[in-house]
């Protein structure tokens, strides 16, 4: 299988248009939040759907020191998975996915879902349990939504979308899964996968 984009290549830095969140001359602001152009080719004998994971693996465990303007967040801190776009039953007889096609712009309380293009189905992002406690923001957060990492972390994030080929056209969740769910589900399903992976930061130190 192969996996690439034309709005970044493999292993640079991500492009501000198709993050979350950009630096501002105050500081950090909303962005475009365009999803990336996506294609692939070669898939294996057998394929009968495909399911798409972009997620984070920076992301600090505790939120004591994020975003904090007289700290920065410890390189050391032990990171999580973060969630930006989990989408599962695509068929395999998609083979791009157009710049901005599932998002152009941020959604307050979250785009919707699950059900969305070309017969496909939208996991929950980790938006939803990031905004949960924000009166103007908490919501279901389906679909597509880019890097917005802290501008206090002392770490440059790396994103890893990940496409799978399975030999199932329907992946075993139901409702506003989330991306944990469908790694789960993916077990003993997989004829094969590709990766495309990104950097991104908004600590103006870093670059």
């Amino acid at each position: 299988m192969k996996l690439w984009s034309d709005s970044w290549a493999n292993g640079d830095r991500i492009p501000p248009q198709y993050a979350c969140g950009r630096l501002t001359g105050e500081g950090v602001g909303f962005s475009d939040n365009l999803n990336p152009h996506l294609a692939w080719s070669d898939l294996p004998a057998g394929t009968q759907s495909l399911v798409l994971i972009c997620h984070d693996f920076d992301v600090p465990s505790q939120g004591d020191d994020v975003n904090k303007p007289d700290r920065e967040v410890p390189a050391d801190l032990p990171r999580v998975d973060f969630f930006h776009w989990v989408m599962v039953d695509i068929p395999a007889s998609v083979s791009v996915i157009d710049e901005g096609e599932y998002s152009r712009g941020f959604t307050p309380r979250g785009k919707q879902g699950p059900a969305t293009l070309h017969g496909a189905r939208h996991g929950l992002n980790d938006y939803t349990g990031w905004f949960a406690n924000d009166p103007e923001r908490n919501g279901q957060y389906f679909g597509y939504d880019g890097p917005f990492p802290p501008f206090n972390d002392s770490l440059v994030h790396h994103y890893v979308i990940t496409l799978y080929a399975l030999d199932l056209p329907r992946l075993a969740v139901e409702g506003a899964f989330t991306g944990d769910q469908v790694r789960r589900a993916l077990a003993g399903h997989v004829l094969g996968e590709a990766t495309l992976s990104g950097t991104y930061t908004l600590n103006r130190r870093l670059g």
